[in-house]
């Protein structure tokens, strides 16, 4: 590693109204090194990669490129001198193909500055050929691509700009796992050739795979850095959190019940066939599969968002129809949906009408919202989920990840649900809340709710339930009880080539 760092930034402080977002923060990249940035949601991180490229102005500090003190006005100016930034929300144009997507802003142009189209699709080819990309064609449009492969373009046009420091935000945050091993090679290919990569990422297995050193963000504050050969795991929680988190899945005991939610040959073609589950109450069971198993499928079918058709589904011991997300709710059954952002708030709202938003009939009178009964609901949310905002009229969309997630769960406990469907409750969230939410749901299924949670990170699934069920192609092909459950059993039955239904280890017929 070079002695002189790539990328240097000393002292760095910025403020936003109301909020010291970072305090005289240090941080520093060498070329050829992956550096992960760590921090809970709202420690810092999103605040400093815009710093650095060049969205917002630090109010104090020196930001340092091959030692030479820089200023940025804006992110044209940070590319110009090798700053690239991938954010979790790509910005691609859908429309426009592969080669104009990776060269948008700067196209190749002919003599009379006419865009020279073959040289375009030249270097596009050449650039991905560089990062032994072979499945994109560049004459593509990018809104046929995967999730994976529209990563891969921004990549690209990273490059494109010469990239020479490229930040990642949670990159591997929506990926299946074979798109995670694919960028996996990527990063390490632009390690090689130099390329100075932050990386941000709430999974610290990605860190301890990629990274050769780490820094810790807390509270707007610089934390520490260490190579990540001479720290574990626990030692980078307690600096993120600022404590010990003494069981990350706090089980609870609690007392399982009779039946609460039954399904029977449940089918919605293609990603739900012949499903039978039960959950009981006071019971979690966690469904687990590969991404397209048909995990979402399924909860999306109970909820009535894509009603069944085939099969039925009972309440305790009853027969109901679900044709609508309305009949599921008034039948007690709510819904935390996969994606927080787009299906389960409205950001652009505050924290109490967003926690009103599954009673809002209730709350109605005479045409107008009882203001002061739904101010009542989102302070005892706050106190009960422990969400952290400077008051119930905050606009949700300034709320951390973890944050918001407890909105969406305070929202659908104000209906008083018999069934809570959670659908990755987890994801995105930093491991401080991460801890906070999986003792949450171990409290609700004590006070006897009964939870199906859906989760493509094993150590949640086997951490938290009492009982696992496995989902292939649509069906279900193993089901394990918490004493017999391992990881070795679940990817296999994850991984198993035939579809076909499978009994559970105990020799009995799948009923869960």
């Amino acid at each position: 590693m070079n002695s002189i760092p790539i990328l240097e930034i000393e002292h760095i402080s910025k403020r936003f109204p109301g909020v010291q977002a970072l305090s005289d923060v240090q941080f520093q990249v060498h070329a050829g090194e992956v550096h992960a940035l760590l921090g809970e949601n709202g420690a810092g991180k999103s605040t400093l990669i815009k710093i650095i490229s060049g969205v917002h102005r630090p109010d104090e500090g020196t930001i340092r490129i091959d030692n030479r003190p820089v200023s940025f006005n804006n992110p044209r100016e940070a590319q110009a001198l090798g700053v690239a930034t991938i954010y979790q929300e790509l910005s691609l144009y859908p429309e426009l193909t592969v080669a104009e997507n990776i060269f948008m802003g700067h196209a190749p142009r002919g003599p009379l500055g006419i865009v020279d189209w073959r040289e375009m699709g030249r270097r596009s080819r050449e650039i991905l050929e560089s990062l032994e990309i072979t499945d994109l064609d560049v004459n593509r449009k990018v809104g046929g691509l995967s999730v994976g492969q529209r990563q891969r373009v921004e990549i690209a046009k990273a490059l494109s700009l010469n990239a020479r420091i490229l930040i990642m935000d949670e990159p591997t945050a929506a990926l299946t796992e074979a798109d995670v091993q694919r960028l996996f090679s990527i990063v390490r290919l632009l390690r090689e050739r130099g390329v100075g990569v932050i990386y941000i990422s709430h999974r610290l297995e990605e860190v301890f795979l990629l990274a050769d050193r780490v820094t810790v963000l807390r509270d707007g504050q610089y934390v520490g850095t260490a190579d990540v050969k001479d720290v574990t795991s626990d030692q980078l929680v307690s600096m993120m959190v600022g404590r010990t988190i003494e069981n990350m899945f706090p089980k609870l005991p609690a007392v399982i019940g009779d039946p609460v939610l039954e399904v029977r040959n449940l089918s919605r073609r293609p990603l739900c066939k012949s499903v039978n589950l039960t959950v009981r109450s006071g019971e979690i069971v966690g469904l687990a599969g590969l991404v397209g198993s048909g995990r979402s499928e399924l909860a999306q079918t109970i909820f009535g968002f894509t009603p069944a058709q085939e099969g039925e589904i009972l309440l305790n011991g009853q027969a109901v129809r679900i044709r609508n997300p309305g009949q599921a709710m008034r039948y007690g059954i709510a819904y935390v949906p996969e994606d927080r952002g787009t299906q389960g708030l409205i950001r652009e709202m505050r924290l109490r009408e967003n926690v009103s938003l599954a009673v809002l009939r209730t709350m109605t009178r005479s045409g107008f919202i009882d203001t002061a009964q739904e101010r009542r609901l989102a302070a005892e949310a706050i106190e009960q989920l422990g969400i952290r905002a400077y008051s119930i009229d905050q606009v949700v969309n300034k709320l951390s990840g973890g944050n918001q997630q407890k909105v969406v769960v305070s929202k659908w406990l104000a209906s008083k649900p018999k069934v809570l469907i959670m659908d990755e409750p987890t994801r995105g969230v930093d491991v401080g809340a991460k801890a906070e939410i999986h003792h949450l749901i171990s409290e609700l299924a004590q006070q006897g709710l009964a939870i199906l949670m859906i989760s493509s990170e094993l150590p949640e699934v086997l951490g938290m339930s009492d009982r696992i069920i496995v989902m292939r192609e649509g069906r279900v092909v193993a089901e394990f009880d918490r004493e017999e459950a391992n990881q070795k059993n679940v990817v296999t039955a994850m991984m198993r080539e035939t579809a076909e239904p499978a009994t559970a280890s105990t020799g009995q017929g799948v009923s869960v």
